[in-house]
Parts: structure tokens; sequence; C-alpha cells
């Protein structure tokens, strides 16, 4: 253990002495990144295949409802979460309906750790994000995740894709880098997050 945290203490500071200016930077964009976004998460009732596919049909709905079109800040796709809460509900649950199932949903805008998610091309840091979460009854299944602002998540003839003109609107140049080059990044954030950490 002391072994660890000595040579933890010294690749942080082999890191914060080489390059300072751009391990700060770096830091900022990340804290930025996780500030700008509205996460999505609809959780199953469970993990049967009956459960998912009704998970994929809320998730579509949702999308296509295009619940957050004209927000042009989080702080607007947020209060529009809130107001549309309970037509975000009755959404999923007509869904549901539609598809012979009548259990409850509950939606909720809330703060929520994520671990580091891949979604098509890009990746998105693990951290604590604002998230628009959906339980399916006692969601205890598995869950779908995606970005409903900036609109990352597009519905297509078949499937979602990944919205690629979203990214350049919405995001600087460094944090498109950092959700398409993860690895880049990996060691200096999770030094930056352990650092914030120790002083919040």
């Amino acid at each position: 253990m002391k072994k660890n945290i000595i040579f933890f203490g010294g690749l942080v500071l082999a890191v914060i002495i080489s390059n300072i200016g751009s391990f700060v930077r770096d830091g900022q964009a990340l804290d930025e990144l996780r500030g700008s976004v509205l996460r999505l998460h609809i959780l199953a009732e469970s993990d049967s295949e009956y459960d998912q596919n009704l998970k994929i049909k809320v998730r579509d709905k949702l999308l296509e409802s295009d619940i957050f079109s004209g927000a042009k800040s989080l702080e607007e796709a947020e209060k529009l979460a809130e107001e549309k809460l309970p037509e975000i509900i009755d959404i999923a649950e007509q869904t549901l309906m539609e598809n012979g199932c009548d259990i409850p949903v509950t939606a909720e805008l809330t703060d929520m750790d994520f671990d580091e998610r891949v979604y098509g091309n890009i990746t998105m840091p693990s951290g604590n994000y604002r998230a628009l979460r959906i339980k399916i009854g006692s969601a205890k299944g598995r869950n779908w995740w995606c970005v409903m602002y900036p609109p990352l998540c597009i519905p297509s003839a078949c499937e979602i894709e990944e919205n690629e003109d979203a990214e350049e609107v919405f995001f600087t140049e460094k944090e498109i880098d950092i959700m398409n080059k993860p690895k880049k990044y990996k060691v200096r954030f999770a030094i930056w997050d352990k650092l914030k950490s120790i002083f919040d």
C-alpha cells in the first residue's frame, strides 16, 4: 500500500512538473465537458430479452419526440426536461402499453456518476454529469445511455446514430479530442480527479 502511494505521488509530481500548463488546461476542459451535457439514462425492468426490447422501444420514442429541440444551452435543456417530465413519463408508459406492458415509469433530472462510456466513435470520460434518468418498473436491468443535449444521438431509418454534426457545433476542438482519443488523456484525468478530491 505504501509503495503504491509513493509510486502515485511520484507519477503525479512528474506529470505536473513536466507539463503543468497543459495538464491544467486539459483538466479544465474535462470539467467543462462534464458540465455542458445532459445525458439520457434508461434502465430496463430486468435483463430479460423482453424487457430489454421494451427499453429500446422507449428509447426510440423519446429520441423521436425531439423533446429538447430549440434548447441553446444546458440550462435551457434542463429547464425543458423539468417542465416535460410528465410528458416524458407519458411517452414511455404509452410506448410500454402499446407493447402489452403496463408497468410504471419514473423520470427525474439528477446528478449521476458515470463510468467511462463508449458510444459510436466517441468516449465520454467518467465523472459526474447531469442526467435525465428514466426507470422502467423496478429498473433492475441493464441500462442504455447517450447524450440528449447536445443532441448526439439521432434516430435514423433503422437505428440510433451518432450525430457528428452536433459534435462540431457544440463542443470545442479540445473537447472533441478528449471524446475521440480517450487513451491520450486517461492517466492525466485520473490524476486531475484525484487532486481535486484531495483539495475539495
